[in-house]
């Protein structure tokens, strides 16, 4: 089943946002901030997050988003590759992440690594990746003195900025490389992933958006080891924004109940009564874009989307509510703010043993 929605603007107010320690920039180094900070600049206070890869998937990038959102402006660090060495992984940035930080109103520095050591352990992999700091410097300072939308900041910066940063990021892994002896993936998959800027960035979308649907369709037939769903119903959404983003996603749990399809993002915990705050956040940010859904349609039919995040656990006994789950005090605090954030922003909670 495939629902098909648009999202015109964002409304919405965070509530379980973590309290953010605040740096100077006179000191700043990327490298050896937090993950998600406070970054004061001349009077310019701004929130920052930084991604270990541009694949969305790993290390919980869209908590560390998700926290500085309530800030008045955001900012985030995305390296737009990251090769751990031939005996690992090798991600690129793809067009909806950069389309979804747009939406969301965030400014990304588009970085690479710079510098990395040689894994202790494993041959032909490279651990603790190191920015470029001077870069993301300078980008932090163009964008204090930017007075445009995120959307313009970040379109602009793929068109000025990618030819020459990907040719850095190559010149930096082929040092590295000749430096500790190491084995990288194919060079011609980085030339590939140039060649989509030569006329622009509307290959760069196409591609990503085919891998992003691909992805999709692969997620739809799988159960993730962190869910623990009531039933197996999955189905893609495809969202349409007013930027021309288009975003593929798939959601965990169906329901349709007559003129209403409940859009169920599920976290799971094995081992505690809630899953981990990095789960829930990450749920949280699909929360944003459900909440904001208009003409949500499947097969020509009109839909009121009504957006649920379910929380389960092996650990609990039966179906719970606020009033009656045992927690710890940090536990109960977090369920606290996520009920309030559920109530403000109208979506629902669901709290029950794993089936």
């Amino acid at each position: 089943m495939n629902i098909t929605a648009k999202i015109t603007g964002i409304e919405y107010k965070p509530k379980l946002t973590s309290e953010l320690e605040v740096f100077d920039f006179d000191k700043f180094n990327i490298n050896t901030l937090p993950s998600n900070c406070l970054i004061n600049y001349d009077g310019f206070s701004f929130g920052l997050s930084k991604w270990v890869s541009p694949k969305r998937t790993r290390s919980y990038p869209y908590e560390r988003v998700y926290n500085t959102l309530g800030t008045a402006k955001r900012i985030t660090v995305i390296p737009i590759i990251k090769d751990e060495g031939k005996k690992g992984d090798r991600d690129f940035i793809q067009w909806d992440t950069v389309s979804l930080m747009s939406l969301l109103d965030v400014f990304v520095v588009f970085a690479y690594y710079q510098t990395a050591e040689k894994h202790k352990t494993r041959a032909n992999k490279i651990t603790n990746q190191q920015f470029d700091n001077e870069l993301v410097k300078t980008k932090i300072s163009e964008i204090k003195n930017y007075h445009s939308s995120a959307l313009h900041w970040n379109l602009s910066e793929i068109e000025k900025s990618f030819p020459e940063l990907i040719q850095k990021a190559k010149a930096a892994y082929q040092n590295i490389g000749k430096n500790y002896n190491i084995e990288f993936h194919s060079i011609e998959g980085i030339e590939k992933f140039a060649n989509q800027f030569i006329n622009g960035v509307r290959k760069f979308m196409q591609t990503s958006r085919q891998k992003a649907k691909d992805a999709q369709n692969r997620e739809r037939q799988t159960i993730q080891p962190k869910e623990a769903l009531s039933t197996l119903t999955k189905a893609t959404i495809t969202i349409e924004n007013y930027l021309g983003g288009k975003y593929y996603f798939t959601t965990d749990e169906i329901q349709i109940k007559k003129d209403k399809i409940f859009l169920i993002e599920a976290k799971h915990s094995k081992i505690s009564v809630l899953p981990s705050i990095g789960d829930i956040k990450d749920g949280l940010l699909k929360m944003i874009l459900y909440t904001n859904l208009k003409d949500v349609t499947i097969n020509g039919k009109v839909y009121k989307a009504v957006p649920v995040i379910k929380l389960t656990s092996t650990k609990l006994a039966e179906k719970i509510t606020l009033e009656n789950i045992e927690l710890n005090k940090r536990q109960k605090e977090i369920l606290r703010k996520l009920f309030e954030e559920a109530k403000e922003n109208n979506f629902q909670i669901i709290i029950e043993k794993a089936e």
